[in-house]
């Protein structure tokens, strides 16, 4: 999740905890704690791949973060005498575990069980959802003027954990509601990715993986149940994801994504994109890993750059807006161009 709703959860955990003995001090002691494991972004790797592979990474690993909340117990007793040792270690490894599994339920991914094992990305919650962290602030600022008294802060992690059920509850509805339609396709059996898209849990992105093309579908629980739904589709260029998979950077990406990856020529350049998250069209993360030389038609691997990030694109929350309400039945996630039923997005 984003900084602000890790530092939330994080001050909410920590003044619910420790708010009666430390007051103030325990809400921001846990919004420190809540953004610790992020800290891990002003590492370099050495290239662009693995800045973006290693995010997540040894920073969220339950293998570090269980032996750091010790040590930073004991930190905490001799700082703050006061508050007793089991109190403290309390606080501290309920922050620290809880920002990766909040982690976990997003779309990058988290290496929770660093260095076993690969990202787990539950794919159920958006980045950055106001109706997960609203609640959380809210009660953030009651505790501020009455920090000696938490329950306003376990009211606000209950309805927040809450959401979190529901999107897990709700990513499973439409994980049922599109397995007819890609029946009907042929790709029932296919990699399946299903995710709310920005800022909501009303509405939802899956993605299908065939042989030959990607499937998109969008779909939301304001739609008309009568009305199909509309599967937009996407070329797979086969050829280059072989030479991708050929070296050592595309591999990382494709152990990263699980191998929802799209591959695109760009003149002498290979580059892969993530589209897992953002939209087609303004996909945030895409890496040059490959270039072929003069005269050459092999690709050789050079150390890998990401390309510029996309604007954002006009129209967006326009878009979004008439698609979850059902004021448009169809979202083109190509270009955003919404529509009546029947509209064709290819």
């Amino acid at each position: 999740m984003d900084s602000v709703t890790q530092a939330a959860l994080g001050a909410a955990l920590g003044g619910a905890i420790a708010g009666r003995v430390l007051g103030r001090k325990a809400l921001l002691t846990g919004a420190l704690l809540g953004t610790l494991p992020d800290m891990d972004v002003v590492i370099d790797y050495g290239n662009a791949v693995a800045n973006f592979s290693q995010h997540r990474g040894f920073s969220h690993s339950l293998f570090v973060l269980v032996p750091l909340g010790f040590l930073l117990a004991w930190a905490g007793r001799r700082w703050q005498s006061q508050m007793s040792w089991q109190r403290w270690l309390a606080l501290t490894l309920t922050v620290l575990i809880t920002h990766p599994l909040l982690d976990c339920l997003t779309t990058y991914g988290t290496q929770l069980f660093w260095p076993f094992g690969g990202p787990i990305a539950l794919t159920s919650i958006f980045i950055i959802d106001p109706l997960y962290t609203l609640p959380l602030l809210l009660t953030i600022l009651v505790a501020l003027w009455r920090p000696r008294q938490p329950q306003a802060l376990v009211v606000g992690l209950v309805v927040s954990t809450a959401y979190l059920g529901w999107s897990l509850v709700a990513q499973q509805l439409i994980n049922d509601r599109v397995t007819p339609a890609l029946a009907a396709q042929g790709a029932a059996e296919a990699p399946r990715m299903v995710q709310p898209m920005p800022l909501t849990t009303l509405l939802w992105r899956v993605t299908v993986m065939t042989d030959t093309e990607r499937l998109e579908i969008v779909t939301g629980f304001l739609d008309d149940e009568d009305i199909p739904l509309n599967i937009e589709r996407f070329p797979r260029n086969p050829e280059l994801a072989a030479a991708a998979a050929g070296l050592e950077a595309g591999r990382r990406l494709i152990w990263f994504t699980d191998g929802f990856l799209a591959y695109h020529r760009f003149g002498d350049q290979l580059a892969v994109t993530d589209i897992r998250l953002g939209v087609p069209g303004a996909h945030p993360f895409t890496f040059v890993i490959a270039e072929t030389g003069a005269g050459s038609s092999e690709w050789q691997p050079v150390a890998s750059y990401k390309t510029d990030r996309p604007a954002m694109r006009p129209g967006l929350f326009k878009a979004l807006w008439q698609r979850i309400t059902g004021a448009s039945p169809v979202l083109c996630l190509a270009t955003l161009e919404t529509g009546p039923v029947g509209m064709s997005c290819s």
